[in-house]
């Protein structure tokens, strides 16, 4: 088969990636001069199967109604004359409930764990190097109250076989002692040692590279113009050279839409709605003053909702969440103070480690923002749209990085006629390509947070 993908984020690549796997012939379109340069480009690093709570929880409104007047909250509100917001937060309240948080949980973890082992086979494959670093995942904690329920959070990960733990102060600076200078402040943590890190850009990257190197045709630096729709299905995507002006016409047996938070716009276009909403993430990458008492582990501050990684001679912290439409600026006064706080989260914690001056002071601090495609349920749309040959890869929220390899490997396994081994409900109705069963658990009671983990 012909198969175009649109968007070469971690999912469009993966996804071209894994249908080349097959047999496949694929275009690859993205309107930036190589992949991974909006969403994919500088998140948190963290490929986290076992801290993939959704955002939807029964203390997620009265949380998210407290934050909406502060601009150092974690998860942002900005209300906006849009009824796509409304309508996308409405069905997020839908999901805040203890029946809805597990029955989520369930979805995102058994993505999670087929995404993490697809990784693997990747890089075994590839050989490639990104600043991996498995060293797993450590939670810290400055608050009793919040660290008390720390173990209902672990025993709901335990349900789905994720071994996250409860440890101790003392243990937790076993783990990772570049933590000694911030000990006094840390009450306790959570930690599982199977996650890890690394640098999704580089990783996007070089794989498109691959890509391309096994025959497919990468048409970066293109806008997508439009998907031309004939009755129920799309015949081909009209595209337009950034620099030249020139257009194109590619037809193709399947279209593969994973455009992130873009993918709800371009959809629209021919009928297709999806529930899918910009959430805006910002990061700070700083250069490594102290590299010998820099952390190696990956970690997750409880108290600012940040995730913080090693990616080679370089910090990077990324988090907070705006729900404000698509805006990507980074030169607005709520912007840098977003930004700041980040930076100023490191020096607190790892005093005199990174390079943490502002560029008025002489310091590189290399701040970004990306809009991360958010589902109210935080589970993303896999699978066939109700137009023929039109797929859907999108609304990963903040874990495409996590759940990358394995969606593009599932989707690639449903358009080549498989089904993937894992339960998940992917997208579209009966079929020759059906839609899994979900397994979940009964609910829990259990305590949990709104986290960003950029």
């Amino acid at each position: 088969m012909q198969v175009t993908v649109l968007g070469a984020g971690i999912i469009g690549v993966s996804t071209a990636w894994h249908l080349l796997q097959r047999g496949h012939e694929v275009t690859l379109v993205d309107r930036q001069p190589d992949a991974a340069l909006e969403t994919s480009f500088a998140n948190a690093a963290q490929i986290s199967v076992s801290y993939c709570e959704p955002w939807a929880n029964r203390d997620a409104p009265l949380k998210t109604l407290k934050w909406m007047f502060s601009d150092e909250s974690p998860l942002l509100f900005r209300p906006q004359l849009d009824w796509a917001q409304w309508r996308w937060g409405l069905q997020f309240l839908g999901q805040c409930n203890d029946a809805a948080f597990v029955r989520n949980v369930a979805q995102l973890v058994a993505l999670g764990a087929y995404s993490h082992a697809a990784l693997k086979d990747v890089v075994a494959e590839t050989g490639m190097d990104y600043h991996r670093l498995e060293r797993g995942i450590a939670h810290y904690y400055t608050d009793q109250k919040a660290f008390d329920g720390a173990a209902d959070a672990a025993a709901v990960m335990q349900r789905f076989g994720v071994q996250r733990s409860v440890v101790s102060r003392e243990e937790l600076l076993k783990i990772e002692p570049a933590l000694g200078g911030f000990a006094e402040r840390i009450v306790g943590g959570t930690y599982t040692r199977s996650d890890e890190s690394g640098d999704a850009r580089v990783f996007t990257q070089k794989l498109a590279a691959l890509c391309a190197q096994r025959g497919a045709q990468l048409l970066f630096g293109h806008d997508i113009e439009r998907l031309v729709r004939d009755g129920n299905e799309v015949r081909e995507v009209r595209v337009r050279h950034r620099d030249t002006g020139l257009t194109r016409t590619l037809k193709a047996d399947a279209f593969v839409v994973a455009c992130g938070s873009y993918t709800t716009p371009l959809l629209k276009s021919v009928g297709v709605q999806v529930p899918i909403y910009p959430g805006k993430g910002y990061s700070a990458t700083l250069p490594l003053l102290q590299p010998d008492r820099a952390p190696s582990v990956s970690m997750i501050d409880d108290q600012m909702k940040c995730a913080i990684s090693r990616l080679g001679n370089q910090l990077r912290v990324a988090g907070t969440i705006e729900l404000g439409g698509f805006d990507l600026s980074l030169d607005t006064p709520l912007a840098r103070k977003r930004c700041e706080i980040l930076v100023r989260r490191i020096e607190q914690v790892f005093p005199g480690v990174a390079d943490t001056r502002t560029p008025e002071e002489g310091g590189d601090p290399r701040f970004w923002c990306g809009l991360r495609p958010a589902t109210p349920t935080n589970i993303p749309l896999i699978g066939r749209t109700k137009l023929r040959r039109l797929w859907i890869n999108a609304g990963h929220g903040t874990l495409g990085w996590t759940h990358g390899a394995g969606s593009g490997k599932a989707l690639a396994e449903l358009i080549h006629g498989e089904q993937p081994a894992l339960a998940f409900g992917f997208q579209g109705g009966p079929s020759r390509y059906p839609t899994t069963t979900v397994r979940t658990a009964p609910p829990l009671r259990t305590t949990t947070r709104a986290t960003s983990q950029g």
